[in-house]
């Protein structure tokens, strides 16, 4: 990769991240304050949403997808938009403070709902993508 194209992919996923970041905030803030923090909701849908939507996007634009994108509208969306929304990294430490705070259902509950439901995400928007891209 020459460093023009290097620079312009840097950018896209620089900007894509921020507005994932943002995104990530407004639905976690949303979901706790309408339905508190003790756990943390917010954070299981915005992994579970992150999932179904690259789900969505990994089938639309496979080579065998109905949608031929951009390496960098790839880039934008799912490394900078779709890694700045999903939180793993949270969702890590908000399951090890739960542990040590000794909310072990809680704890056990986070990873159980964001792992499972999170890979059925994927598989949900995979289907969905591939279903688009057969109405085409």
């Amino acid at each position: 990769m020459d460093r023009e194209t290097m620079v312009r992919m840097c950018l896209v996923t620089f900007f894509g991240g921020g507005l994932g970041s943002l995104f990530r905030f407004l639905l976690s803030w949303w979901v706790a304050s309408r339905f508190g923090e003790s756990f943390p909701a917010g954070t299981v849908i915005v992994n579970i949403s992150g999932c179904f939507v690259i789900g969505i996007l990994a089938a639309l634009f496979a080579a065998d997808g109905s949608m031929l994108v951009s390496p960098f509208a790839r880039q934008f969306l799912m490394i900078g938009i779709l890694g700045g929304y999903t939180t793993f990294s949270s969702f890590s430490l908000q399951t090890l403070l739960l542990a040590r705070d000794g909310q072990w259902l809680y704890a056990t509950g986070n990873v159980v709902l964001s792992v499972v439901l999170c890979l059925v995400g994927v598989w949900l928007g995979y289907a969905v993508g591939q279903a688009v891209s057969g109405w085409r």
